[in-house]
């Protein structure tokens, strides 16, 4: 066997502060942060000159977590924050929550917008909300 667990998901932010406020009112809690550079971290991601500052959020449970990361150098290139759900990529993260409707409006007092309506599916109420930088984050509530 080769692959022992997921351990995180890497999102590029433009504002790193706003990210982890973010997705603190959702619930996560900030691990740590850290600034990466030099030859090894060029090497790595194949890129000149990186700095990157990062903070590691993770769900309640200890075994989600998102890499959130902000990059001095080399900068980013602009890609399309209102991208629809169905462009090639990773699209979106999703959470469980226990109250879907508190949760969406705790998030939007964070800028998150609602992309759709929110739908019930089979036992599951879910929402999918754009939040900083048009991060897609869906939210799941078990019993509708």
């Amino acid at each position: 066997m080769s692959v022992l667990r997921m351990d995180n998901v890497g999102v590029v932010v433009t504002d790193l502060d706003e990210a982890v406020a973010f997705f603190g009112a959702l619930g996560l809690e900030e691990e740590g942060r850290a600034t990466v550079a030099g030859p090894d971290v060029d090497r790595l991601v194949g890129l000149d000159g990186v700095r990157c500052d990062m903070a590691v959020v993770r769900t309640p449970d200890g075994y989600g977590r998102l890499e959130l990361m902000r990059f001095e150098s080399p900068s980013s290139p602009v890609g399309d924050p209102g991208a629809a759900v169905n462009v090639l990529g990773i699209r979106r993260v999703m959470f469980a929550v226990t109250d879907l409707a508190e949760t969406v409006e705790r998030l939007r007092g964070h800028g998150a917008e609602p992309v759709g309506d929110v739908v019930t599916f089979g036992a599951h109420t879910l929402a999918y909300l754009r939040g900083p930088g048009g991060i897609l984050v869906a939210l799941a509530q078990e019993g509708g």
